[in-house]
């Protein structure tokens, strides 16, 4: 994938880690983009997700602003079981393509993430979301 539409005063944080194991993620530097970014890691080889599919995966989400961590699936040693469809939008226009296997990085704006309100005390209105998704199975 291509970093679509990236503003050109920011750039995507680099991800680094092997894989079957939690990522680094380097802190994002400028203005954060406007637009949803998807930029793959590693490209998987299994099952395609799809927009109705139900994903088992491993991710890692940093906020833009404070270049934190809020949460990651690997810190508890178990992965997240979810259909596509009940996820926020940033996802489900950020995943769709990408294969069992891979490792994707979302950059996601507010308004594909949780916009104005935020999400509890870790992630403030209006925050942009980065996300490394590691997916391990598609059903």
């Amino acid at each position: 994938m291509t970093n679509q539409g990236q503003a050109s005063s920011s750039s995507l944080p680099a991800v680094t880690g092997d894989k079957g194991a939690k990522p680094n993620i380097a802190a994002p530097t400028g203005a954060a983009p406007t637009t949803l970014q998807k930029q793959d890691v590693i490209v998987g080889s299994g099952k395609e997700a799809v927009a109705t599919s139900t994903l088992e995966v491993h991710y890692t989400l940093m906020a833009w602003s404070t270049k934190a961590i809020v949460e990651s699936s690997w810190d508890s040693g178990r992965s997240a079981t979810f259909p596509l469809s009940g996820v926020i939008a940033g996802w489900q226009q950020g995943i769709p393509g990408m294969k069992e296997g891979g490792r994707r990085l979302l950059v996601i704006p507010p308004d594909l993430g949780y916009g104005a309100t935020g999400a509890g005390g870790a992630i403030g209105p209006n925050e942009t979301l980065v996300f490394v998704v590691d997916l391990i199975k598609v059903s």
